[in-house]
């Protein structure tokens, strides 16, 4: 089946899904991502390689019969990103080791029956320093407080509006250069979901619609910088960053996550 023949469009270019129909696909999907950063906690670890972390969820997604969206996508020849202390995101496996304090964020999105699993989460190797449990516990929290507020009649500025509030009143900062995106059975698709933003702003939400919401928080200021490999996102000041994300389906009266933690780990103080 291709993407067109699923749902109508908004005036903002947004697919309306059907719940019914729709959602059991990216609850599938959604699960498998997040079993796959359950299954991979264990391997994180001070001596490790972000390589070898990624070679093992190639695997795990090889096992379940999935496909990983990212490898080959625009070239990218990796099936997680793995962002590393001051990277922001799109961080790629490499042979650098992981050392005692080291914060990481895993991403990881599989296609199962054409239906994309988008997700990512927080991880330390060794013993998490304090400031850096602070920045990974404020940027959970406002992933939460920003799913908190999708039902439709809401916006996606009030989605940012929630997320930046909060960040802000704990004195940090919210990447501004990235943000979560539609998806569903395509990689990225309308919207644009920014995690920053004015209450009543933007494309209003409705029932059917599949997004991320995948803010990133920095410890110093919001401004990023991508490296000489076009992928690699970096905080300009070089302080900590961290991020959580979530896909969400809207319902009748508020949302679905499709890429809850089987488990209970998608926070890394599990």
């Amino acid at each position: 089946m291709n993407n067109e023949s699923h749902g109508r469009l908004t005036k903002d270019g947004i697919r309306i899904y059907d719940p019914a129909t729709d959602f059991p696909g990216m609850h599938a999907a959604g699960r498998l991502a997040a079993t796959i950063l359950d299954d991979i906690a264990p391997h994180v670890k001070v001596g490790q390689t972000t390589d070898e972390i990624d070679r093992i969820i190639t695997d795990m997604v090889d096992a379940a019969g999935a496909t990983s969206a990212t490898i080959g996508y625009k070239g990218y020849q990796h099936a997680s990103c793995i962002s590393v202390n001051h990277v922001v995101c799109h961080g790629i496996p490499g042979p650098k080791t992981l050392k005692d304090g080291d914060i990481l964020n895993i991403d990881v999105t599989v296609i199962v029956d054409g239906w994309y699993g988008d997700t990512s989460r927080m991880y330390v190797a060794g013993r998490l320093p304090r400031k850096a449990e602070r920045l990974i516990e404020v940027t959970h929290d406002a992933l939460m407080k920003g799913i908190e507020v999708v039902k439709p009649g809401n916006t996606f500025g009030d989605i940012g509006h929630a997320i930046q509030t909060f960040v802000e009143s704990h004195r940090m900062s919210v990447v501004r250069d990235f943000c979560g995106h539609g998806l569903g059975r395509v990689f990225h698709a309308p919207p644009n979901v920014l995690h920053y933003g004015r209450p009543g702003t933007g494309a209003v939400l409705e029932e059917g619609m599949l997004f991320t919401i995948e803010p990133m928080v920095n410890l110093g200021r919001p401004e990023t910088k991508t490296l000489a490999d076009d992928w690699t996102a970096v905080t300009r000041d070089k302080s900590l960053s961290a991020q959580f994300e979530h896909s969400v389906g809207v319902t009748a009266d508020g949302f679905e996550i499709f890429t809850l933690s089987p488990a209970g780990k998608f926070h890394p103080t599990y």
